[in-house]
C-alpha cells in the first residue's frame, strides 16, 4: 500500500487528489521552514489510531519517497490497554505498508483509573504517562526525532487556552526540544487545517479507532476554544490561518513582556546641551 489517496467515490477523483497535494504540500512547507527533519534522522510517527496520525504517516511516507534527504521513519502506537481497544486494528493496518513499526504495551490505564476519583478527566495524567513510554522507548531506540500529529487548529487552539485561562501568549510550537533536553518533538502538520486532514482520513478511509474508549471527557475548555474558532471560520473564512500567521510575526516592543523587551531603556532623543 502506497501513500496516494484510494477510489473514494463520490468525491470526483480531481477533488480527491487535489487535497492530497495540498497536504503534502503545507507538510513539505512545514518541515522546509522549520529545519524538522535532515539527513540521518530516525523519524518515529507516534500512531494513535486517528485521524490526524493516520495523515501524518501518511505524508511522511509519501515525502520520504522524494526527499533530498536521507531518513528513517518508524510507526509506533502505545497500546494502554483500555478496555475494549482494538489492539488488531493498528497492526494489520501497519503491516501493509513498507514502512517498520512498533507497538509498546504498558498498562498506564491501570494507573489512571487508580489515581483519577471517578468522574473527573483523566487525559492530563494520561499524557504525561504516555508521554514518558513514548520518550523512554524512543531514547532506547536511538530515535532523532519524534513526530506528532498536531495540526493547525491545535496549535491555535492551544494559543487560545493559554491566554483565556493561563495568562501567557503561548501556542504549541512546530518544532521543541523536550523538557529534559533529549528529545526533539516535531509537528509537520502545523499548517494543515484540521477539516482538511478528516476529509483526507474519509477519502483513504482508514481504519479510526474512537479517541473514547476510556470514557474521559473532553476537556470543556478546549471545547468552548474550538467552538469559537468554528464560528470564526464559518463567518470569516481565513481567519483562523490568519492567527497563525501572526504566531510567526511577533513584534515584541508591541507587546508588554520586560523580559523580552527593554522598555526602561527608551528614551526620547534630546538635543546636546551644549549645541
Amino acid at each position: 500500500m502506497n501513500a496516494t489517496a484510494t477510489d473514494a467515490a463520490p468525491r470526483e477523483r480531481a477533488e480527491v487528489d487535489k487535497l492530497a497535494r495540498k497536504l503534502r504540500q503545507q507538510t513539505g512547507k512545514a518541515i522546509a521552514d522549520f529545519a524538522m527533519i535532515e539527513d540521518g534522522d530516525k523519524v518515529m510517527v507516534c500512531l494513535s489510531g486517528g485521524k490526524d496520525s493516520y495523515t501524518l504517516l501518511d505524508m511522511l511516507i509519501e515525502l520520504k519517497s522524494r526527499a533530498p534527504v536521507d531518513f528513517e521513519l518508524i510507526a509506533v502506537n502505545l497500546d494502554q490497554k483500555q478496555p475494549g481497544f482494538p489492539e488488531h486494528i493498528l497492526p494489520e493496518y501497519l503491516r501493509g505498508l513498507e514502512v517498520p513499526f512498533h507497538i509498546i504495551e504498558q498498562d498506564t490505564y491501570s494507573v489512571v483509573s487508580r489515581v483519577i476519583p471517578e468522574g473527573k478527566t483523566m487525559c492530563s495524567l494520561c499524557s504525561r504517562l504516555r508521554r514518558g513510554s513514548l520518550y523512554t522507548w524512543a531514547e532506547a531506540n536511538g530515535i532523532t526525532k519524534i513526530a506528532l500529529g498536531h495540526h493547525r487548529d491545535d496549535i491555535v487552539a492551544t494559543f487560545f487556552l493559554n491566554m483565556f485561562f493561563q495568562s501567557t501568549l503561548k501556542a504549541m510550537p512546530p518544532k521543541l526540544r523536550s523538557d529534559n533536553g533529549k528529545h526533539v518533538v516535531i509537528r509537520p502538520l502545523a499548517y494543515c487545517a484540521e477539516d482538511d486532514i478528516a476529509q483526507y482520513a474519509t477519502d483513504r478511509d482508514f481504519p479510526i479507532i474512537p479517541c473514547n474508549l476510556c470514557g474521559s471527557q473532553e476537556n470543556l475548555q478546549r471545547k468552548q476554544v474550538q467552538a469559537m474558532m468554528e464560528r470564526w471560520e464559518a463567518d470569516y473564512p481565513g481567519r483562523i490561518d490568519n492567527i497563525l500567521r501572526a504566531l510567526g510575526h511577533v513584534a515584541p516592543s508591541q507587546l508588554a513582556d520586560p523580559a523580552l523587551f527593554d522598555f526602561a531603556s527608551l528614551r526620547i532623543e534630546r538635543a546636546n546641551a551644549s549645541s
